[in-house]
């Protein structure tokens, strides 16, 4: 695997065969969680497409000619024609995959997956989801001298790394970085011997048998498993979103904001993470557009004086978004006045969705009892509805989700957990 520049550009990859081209970025938590799958995948396609990274910030008139809009974002070539076909976001390894093979003849596809040996690791404890949940019941088992395994599909920090500031954690007078927090709190976990098992895809998960395999040829057996699998940001469903998904439209103001400098865009959403989001992104932008289904925002009073304040931040309260489209190198988002039922347009240069979040439970959701709106119910010792099977942090039934609680959790979780085992 090698970096380029644009001046290499046209020599590495328009006049080369087959290449994946990925743009990453600094202080970005989806760039990190898609660095290992890349590189691994290199050892195995690596003499048959050639794989490359680029630095976006630095490379940034390139990026914008090629549609690039987020970080990171993977591009396919073959005989120096883009491929339709592209990543962005938070990318599983499966799709990288899909993607590869779809550039080679079948019978090559065969011999190089014939290269992956499968294979089983066992420990006492196995946790699924390495944010603050995950991490301090990661923290308090290894220190109990239990055999502990953490799995992610990312890499360890769930939702803290992509929060700008985090001004209530206990311990810090001034507001730490969520990504700096989330790092050090997995490296005390990683330091203290929990072994990592992140940036994986996780292709089946059996709560019964407490097995799970990821990369589709590892399987992890366990005593005990600890669900700690957060939360995602729920998504429109409306025309547009898929397709500008990481072209225009981005759900993580830490990773994209900083590209929005002197540019309008439009914030959708009105609780604290679309508020508090939005006065960071007005850092950046020029211009913001809020838009919001109620009549006022839901956040904290205190955040929303704050943005309401901004004399970059419009409001329009009461409308929804009802597609996206782009125009040249706009998004025009068409919006409907929920109170008059006309419709309207706003042209930005980018879009930030924040609409709330879903528990991440596909994989296992029909297994466990649930609460009205999706979450797992658990006991006071965190335990769930199968037994040695325990669940911590946003993804439970509770009333408050925050940090300090997700820790809180983690901590209950392995206490009981290392009673049982001891």
């Amino acid at each position: 695997m090698k970096e380029i520049s644009a001046s290499d550009f046209q020599v590495e990859v328009l006049d080369a065969d087959r290449v994946v081209l990925d743009f990453y970025s600094t202080e970005c938590p989806p760039c990190e969680a898609v660095a290992p799958k890349f590189e691994g995948l290199a050892n195995l396609y690596g003499n048959d497409i050639k794989f490359l990274k680029i630095f976006r910030q630095e490379n940034r008139q390139l990026a914008e000619s090629l549609g690039v809009k987020s970080s990171p974002t993977l591009l396919f070539f073959e005989k120096g024609v883009p491929l339709p076909q592209t990543l962005s976001g938070g990318i599983k390894r499966s799709d990288i995959i899909h993607q590869l093979d779809s550039m080679l003849p079948e019978a090559r596809v065969r011999e190089i997956k014939s290269q992956i040996t499968p294979s089983v690791s066992e420990y006492d404890v196995m946790i699924l989801g390495a944010g603050p949940g995950g991490l301090t019941a990661g923290l308090y088992l290894c220190q109990a001298k239990i055999n502990t395994v953490l799995i992610d599909i990312a890499l360890p920090s769930g939702q803290v790394s992509t929060t700008h500031e985090v001004s209530n954690y206990p311990g810090f007078i001034e507001p730490q970085p969520g990504y700096m927090l989330s790092h050090n709190m997995s490296e005390q976990t990683k330091l203290c011997g929990t072994v990592y098992k992140v940036a994986v895809d996780v292709s089946q998960v059996d709560l019964e048998k407490k097995e799970v395999v990821i990369d589709e040829f590892e399987t992890i057996k366990a005593k005990k498993i600890i669900i700690a699998t957060g939360t995602s940001p729920n998504l429109m469903g409306i025309p547009g979103e898929k397709e500008l998904k990481g072209k225009g439209i981005s759900y993580c103001a830490t990773c994209d904001a900083k590209y929005y400098g002197d540019k309008e865009v439009v914030v959708i959403g009105g609780g604290n993470s679309a508020v508090e989001e939005a006065d960071f992104i007005s850092k950046f932008a020029s211009k913001i557009t809020m838009v919001h289904q109620f009549a006022s925002f839901t956040a904290n009073k205190q955040a929303q004086e704050k943005l309401l304040a901004n004399k970059k931040v419009k409001t329009l309260f009461e409308h929804e978004p009802r597609g996206f489209e782009r125009v040249g190198d706009k998004i025009v988002t068409t919006v409907e006045n929920l109170n008059t039922k006309t419709t309207s347009t706003i042209t930005s240069d980018g879009v930030f969705v924040f609409i709330g979040m879903k528990p991440n439970i596909d994989l296992f959701a029909d297994k466990l009892k649930l609460d009205t709106w999706g979450y797992i119910k658990t006991d006071e010792d965190m335990r769930t509805s199968i037994y040695d099977v325990y669940a911590v942090g946003d993804v439970i039934s509770k009333k408050y989700r925050q940090i300090t609680t997700a820790v809180a959790d983690g901590t209950i979780a392995a206490i009981a957990i290392a009673k049982e085992l001891d």
